[in-house]
């Protein structure tokens, strides 16, 4: 397995879900549970965990990629909130893995429990007492809990300190320590102390004043290793031994002052405590043992040491780490067993040797921006982002604002404002002259292929095209900033896809000889949703062409040019997507040789709710596949696509009327009908259960399938409806786009 993904950070969630299938690291049933939500908690499951529960609380869950560990693979799954720790991992984890990788030892993995006897009349005697009785004592220990002894653990020692309390009294502590395997192991031990404390008490002659496991766990210390070549550290100006130097320099004012240590070491658990969150682990005990072990000497001092070789920076870390790999809320919590299963550790000792080169690496990230440019290099840009959103900046603006916000050197919001206008303005340079709907199909799916109706919406204003002549050699370039795209198209390749090749059939069709073009594009629609992106792409596009050009097209001629463009885009479309692009009017749609439309009147808005989430759906795909099935029982399907035929009508006469619980029952039938032909995905059953269960009285797939959107009726609880879709992650078309 190879931890290396590229540009992992520009992917979508199901790309790097995808990425992380496609490199060995996720099963395929695994990613269908993380895409699907499957994974995450539920609230009976967490009230199965704790008493008094009222819900779940989520975090982020991401992963750094890179890591290369003891001669091998690793990815690291990591729960936490602050932007800037995963982009740092995996940089200081790419700059490690070209030197080597990390290495890591752990020479024993056990924990400590303690037993604390007060009231002992003779300190030595009572301690050559349990010398003595030592073998039986560990014997009684072990039978405890023998099935830990069958497996290789059990407790494997016993010894004791002395303490004088601050009234005068001395207290002696019996320290047992216990090899728990594989497990965290806290309730092991404290079974095993408070099963041994009678007879500890009869032995020494003492009273029994506590019995429990200490959290510093210096019976599982880790080491782990790094080193970065001088070339690798040329940043900013500095040259590579100087920012070494400057990293070896950070590292010792922490060693010498506690004020700056805890800030140094709160960066080493920024990465060990999410990958202990992540794997279902107690970070609370990690953290208080690494802090407890970082003042072992009576002074608090860093947990990681640096130092220069002949050509490299070399760093180190020693911390006690003791993970686990069984038991806890591992069992009870699915999404924690993923994220174990997705490190690829095998045991708790590889585990704690991950977590400490975590540690490691996020100590150099911290130290190497300390010691060049700043620590707020990195928080500016996220203070930028969290601006740049709150001023609700466009789509298609937003990444832009944001650089050019961090590059001034005035994160503040009067900036961001001057930033985005300025952006408008520029953007207004291409002036977008043409518009073109969006649609959302309310039933009809597939069923209009093959000549029945289909009820379309649309969603107006879904993108507006501008067209302007660039310099010679230019080529066609298109930007589309809301899908973060900025591309130059190769339109004279005879194998062309995708746009270059739609591009080059409306160039040709339209006879326009210009081949040095920049097309840009606002809009309100995702790619590859189901909601029409390719017609609205391909209409805005043949308008902007036909205003810049002054060809004189009108709406059929547009509408038949954007209907080959989806023939090109999807084999044998319906051609309801490019004639609601076209006409952006409510349509009850069939086509069967001859296009027949019927405009739908409305008497008010209907209340519906569009959400999809990160799963595309391909209607190319979708159509074939439903067609080869087809084939395979021509009389079964035809019977289904005579029933959403049925559906439509009635829907549509219902609709007019404002009838929307008949409509909602349709829905209902119609997406029962889809599921049973093979379009729809537990993705989708997943947002339409949410949308029902917020109270959507129709919620069904919209477009294609295999991915892509819902829609949901919602006469009363819109709003509702829509907060518990986004509270799951999934992203809604917002409201006024069924209005002109």
């Amino acid at each position: 397995m190879d931890a290396r993904i590229k540009s992992l950070y520009r992917l979508s969630v199901s790309e790097r879900v995808a990425a992380l299938v496609q490199n060995g690291w996720l099963s395929a049933d695994d990613a269908r549970a993380l895409v699907e939500g499957r994974t995450v908690l539920s609230v009976r499951q967490a009230d199965r965990i704790i008493e008094n529960v009222i819900g779940v609380f989520a975090l982020p869950l991401a992963v750094a990629p890179n890591f290369r560990l003891n001669d091998r693979d690793y990815m690291v799954p990591m729960v936490v909130e602050e932007p800037s720790i995963l982009a740092a991992l995996s940089n200081a984890a790419k700059l490690a893995r070209a030197n080597g990788g990390f290495t890591a030892r752990l020479e024993n993995s056990r924990l400590i429990g303690q037993v604390h006897l007060t009231d002992i009349t003779d300190l030595e005697v009572a301690k050559t007492a349990l010398e003595a009785r030592q073998q039986d004592l560990l014997d009684a220990a072990n039978r405890v809990h023998p099935r830990l002894l069958a497996r290789g653990g059990g407790v494997t020692d016993l010894w004791t300190r002395e303490h004088i309390l601050e009234d005068g009294r001395a207290v002696l502590t019996v320290h047992l320590v216990v090899d728990t395997c594989d497990a965290m192991g806290a309730n092991l031990v404290n079974t095993v102390c408070e099963s041994l404390a009678p007879q500890l008490a009869e032995v020494t002659g003492g009273q029994i004043a506590m019995r429990i496991l200490s959290n510093l766990a210096d019976e599982s210390l880790v080491v782990a290793n790094m080193r970065v070549g001088f070339e690798q550290l040329e940043a900013a100006g500095f040259a590579g031994r100087e920012l070494a130097a400057g990293i070896v320099t950070a590292g010792q004012i922490a060693a010498a002052d506690p004020h700056r240590a805890a800030t140094h070491n709160k960066g080493v658990m920024n990465g060990i405590d999410p990958l202990a969150i992540a794997t279902g682990n107690d970070w609370r005990a990690i953290e208080a043992s690494a802090h407890a072990y970082a003042a072992r000497s009576g002074h608090y001092g860093s947990m990681t040491r640096w130092w220069l070789g002949e050509d490299s920076l070399h760093g180190e870390i020693e911390l006690p780490l003791k993970p686990g790999i069984v038991g806890g809320t591992l069992d009870a919590n699915p999404q924690a067993a993923l994220c174990l299963a997705l490190t690829g550790v095998d045991s708790a000792s590889e585990l704690a040797e991950l977590m400490a080169a975590v540690g490691l690496a996020q100590n150099f990230a911290a130290l190497k921006a300390l010691a060049s440019t700043g620590i707020q290099a990195g928080h500016m840009r996220l203070h930028a982002r969290s601006i740049v959103a709150s001023l609700d900046a466009p789509a298609e603006h937003f990444e832009a604002a944001v650089e050019r916000l961090v590059k001034s050197g005035e994160v503040k919001d009067w900036k961001a404002r001057e930033v985005l206008e300025a952006l408008d303005r520029e953007s207004q340079a291409v002036k977008l002259e043409g518009s073109a709907a969006g649609k959302v199909i309310l039933l009809g799916e597939h069923a209009v292929v093959y000549g029945s109706h289909a009820l379309a919406l649309p969603v107006h204003d879904a993108m507006r095209a501008g067209v302007r002549v660039a310099g010679r050699g230019e080529g066609i370039r298109l930007k589309i900033p809301a899908w973060h795209t900025d591309v130059v198209l190769d339109i004279r390749e005879p194998e062309a896809r995708g746009f270059a090749a739609t591009a080059a059939l409306i160039l040709d069709a339209l006879d326009i000889g210009e081949r040095n073009l920049e097309i840009r594009v606002a809009s309100r629609l995702p790619r590859a949703m189901g909601l029409g992106s390719s017609a609205s792409l391909a209409v805005a596009v043949i308008r902007a062409l036909n205003e810049s050009f002054r060809l004189g097209l009108d709406d059929e001629a547009v509408n038949a040019l954007a209907f080959r463009c989806e023939t090109l885009a999807h084999g044998t479309p319906s051609g309801v997507d490019n004639t609601l692009a076209t006409y952006a009017q409510p349509l009850l749609f069939r086509n069967r040789g001859e296009l027949e439309q019927k405009p739908i009147r409305l008497r008010e808005t209907p209340p519906l709710v569009v959400a999809w989430g990160d799963e595309h759906g391909l209607t190319a795909t979708q159509v074939a596949a439903v067609r080869e099935r087809r084939l395979r029982a021509p009389r079964s399907y035809d019977s289904v696509f005579e029933q959403i035929d049925e559906l439509t009508l009635a829907s549509a006469e219902a609709l007019e009327e404002a009838n929307y619980r008949a409509v909602g029952d349709m829905m209902n039938l119609c997406q029962g009908l889809l599921n049973g032909i093979g379009v729809s995905t537990p993705n989708l059953e997943r947002m339409i259960h949410i949308a029902r269960e917020a109270g959507a009285i129709g919620a069904k797939l919209t477009g294609g399938g295999g991915g892509g959107s819902i829609v949901a009726l919602c006469p009363e609880n819109a709003a509702d409806v829509t907060r518990a879709l986004e509270s799951f992650g999934f992203t809604t078309l917002k409201s006024g786009w069924l209005e002109k």
